[in-house]
């Protein structure tokens, strides 16, 4: 008896649709009639579609049918196919290599995008006043400023850090980012500081408890 192992059959191009259709694709390259033999590969696609109904409603699910019939036939087979046949190239191209971005950043705990905000907005100052963006972004910075170095920094460095930023052949008026308010608040939650006043109260609590019951102590002794 002569066994017949899947190893010693032929490569399945897609293994998805199993061996039974790549061997009734086989049969189809048999037929010498191209008229019978399209008739024969439309019946082979509407067992292929029957196979997975859920992708009917699908973009295009009749041409993809078609270019896996295709594919099945390592592209042997000719028939006449409502699509465009596709060819091996076509589905070999390599992917465009992405550029790797080299953009150079100046301060890199601001991020690649406030360098560009900051650069922007010195360019715009050249045709209309911008202090009110500038000012926003100087606020931003001091709050990435606080999160990079956990302390806040001073007008003097987000001035510094801006003309670094946008560069030194753009001039601008950067005096209301001199003369921003310097006040800072901590960003604890309201919750938070709640618990805090109940634990120091309790603190205090307990230390009167413990100053009122030393005299009473030192009188049971005597």
């Amino acid at each position: 008896m002569r066994k017949n192992y899947n190893f010693t059959r032929r490569k399945l191009y897609l293994p998805e649709y199993g061996r039974h259709i790549h061997e009734m694709v086989d049969s189809l390259l048999e037929i010498e009639d191209r008229h019978e033999r399209t008739r024969q590969a439309k019946a082979v696609i509407a067992v292929m579609g029957n196979l997975n109904p859920m992708l009917r409603d699908t973009e295009d699910f009749k041409h993809k049918l078609w270019d896996h019939l295709f594919i099945m036939s390592d592209f042997r087979l000719d028939v006449d196919s409502p699509y465009p046949q596709p060819s091996r190239q076509d589905l070999t191209l390599t992917p465009q290599k992405l550029r790797y971005p080299q953009s150079r950043i100046a301060l890199k705990h601001y991020g690649k995008y406030l360098q560009q905000f900051v650069v922007k907005v010195a360019e715009e100052s050249k045709e209309h006043n911008t202090t009110y963006e500038m000012v926003n972004i100087a606020r931003y910075m001091r709050a990435k400023g606080y999160e990079y170095n956990n302390e806040h920094p001073n007008n003097e460095t987000i001035v510094r850090d801006i003309r670094t930023m946008a560069g030194d052949e753009v001039a601008m008026d950067l005096s209301a980012v001199v003369t921003m308010r310097s006040d800072y608040r901590t960003n604890t939650p309201q919750r938070m500081q709640k618990r805090t006043k109940q634990q120091v109260q309790k603190h205090h609590n307990g230390r009167k408890m413990a100053k009122s019951a030393r005299p009473q102590q030192r009188h049971n002794q005597h």
